[in-house]
């Protein structure tokens, strides 16, 4: 045959083919490169050669590169507690117990766990049959860890003790296990808050309240998990604020960024609850008029994670004062509070009780009186909770 032949290299790529003669068709020197091909081939060079030729970018790249590059929870859990191993394992189950009730308000419709569970809560507050099985995932989750000695949650009266020795720990948590569950029947965001202290009573015996009964300032870990469009867990250990998203199909929170509140004071809004505005002092009246007047937008969910977690983002204020019917405001010290004072605190902001018992003063100084104790609250980025301090002047 005089025609030229069309000749594939085996194990070469396919920039190696070429159209090859009769004569050169009938050589043993038919290699890649014809009558060069004696020489040794630098097969490194033909690979990167052939990566670069046949590695075709594609539109999907960011996303799968993310997902196998990206920090899961669990590998910042293990360097940011430094080789304390037992704060590694109360992280791990508190970001079990977010992924439980994560799926559980997920499958609630189907499974019919909507509406009233027909009992109030220890704080007055109607209870859901979602917020007693947020509850029971909270409580098993870290009673079960071994590391936990005492537990406070807004659905239990009393402070819940760990008392057997193997499964007793040095950590005390407050949790507030589904923030916001008013809202969860017509699927608006909700969430979970907790804070985390080392207990000073003796490792010998049972916890006690007074282990848990202390300042925001001494917290170790603050959080919150938001279960929205996406369930995103939000934790500080008091150096920053770091934010992870879940991604379900692989079971894991995986870092989306490290939060700041924007240093400008970010976009003019305000966030609270305006029915009960008859019932505050003066200074924060003041405040929303002026708002009003001066083109701030108003974004109110009524679930605090929600409004904290766009605040933290956006910039803003929160505000949530005490009134003449809740002398020391609504929003719980330990599980609300203290947690998200210490987050917005840590993302750059301020965290203030306005005037409160004859003082203005920060969220973290309070000292609670008992375990479902309350404090107003006003929070977010500097711009806005300055203005609000100076009307008390």
């Amino acid at each position: 045959a005089k025609a030229p032949v069309k000749v594939h290299y085996c194990g070469y790529a396919d920039y190696y083919d070429e159209w090859v003669g009769a004569d050169r068709l009938r050589s043993k020197l038919l290699r890649p490169g014809g009558a060069e091909a004696a020489k040794p081939v630098d097969k490194d060079k033909a690979k990167k050669k052939s990566a670069k030729k046949e590695r075709t970018p594609t539109e999907f790249d960011p996303y799968l590169q993310n997902r196998v590059n990206a920090v899961t929870l669990t590998q910042y859990i293990i360097t940011s507690s430094k080789g304390d191993k037992q704060l590694a394992m109360l992280m791990n189950a508190i970001q079990h117990a977010c992924k439980v009730v994560s799926n559980s308000i997920e499958k609630a419709g189907p499974a019919g766990l909507y509406g009233l569970a027909g009992k109030g809560n220890a704080t007055g507050d109607d209870v859901k049959k979602l917020d007693i099985i947020a509850d029971d995932i909270w409580v098993e989750c870290l009673s079960r860890s071994g590391v936990c000695g005492l537990l406070v949650s807004e659905e239990q009266e009393e402070a819940v003790v760990v008392e057997d020795e193997a499964l007793r720990g040095p950590f005390c948590v407050a949790f507030d296990p589904l923030d916001g569950s008013s809202n969860i029947d017509c699927n608006v965001s909700v969430g979970s808050i907790f804070s985390v202290y080392r207990r000073q009573s003796p490792a010998d015996k049972a916890c006690t309240q007074a282990d848990i009964l202390r300042p925001g300032t001494e917290i170790i870990v603050a959080g919150y998990c938001m279960y929205g469009a996406a369930t995103e867990l939000v934790i500080t250990y008091g150096k920053g604020v770091f934010r992870f998203a879940l991604d379900t199909s692989i079971g894991e929170f995986l870092y989306v960024e490290h939060m700041k509140i924007p240093q400008d004071g970010g976009k003019k809004i305000y966030s609270c609850n305006e029915g009960n505005l008859h019932s505050w002092d003066q200074p924060i009246k003041d405040f929303v008029k002026d708002c009003k007047s001066s083109g701030y937008a108003a974004r109110y969910v009524g679930s605090m994670v929600s409004d904290v977690h766009r605040t933290l983002l956006y910039g803003g204020v929160f505000v949530y004062p005490a009134d003449k019917k809740s002398k020391k405001g609504k929003l719980r010290v330990l599980y609300e509070g203290y947690p998200m004072a210490m987050i917005t605190e840590q993302a750059g902001g301020m965290a203030s009780t306005g005037m409160f018992l004859g003082k203005i003063g920060r969220i973290l100084e309070v000292v609670p009186e008992h375990i479902h104790d309350r404090c107003p609250i006003i929070m977010g980025g500097e711009r806005d909770v300055s203005k609000v301090l100076k009307l008390y002047a």
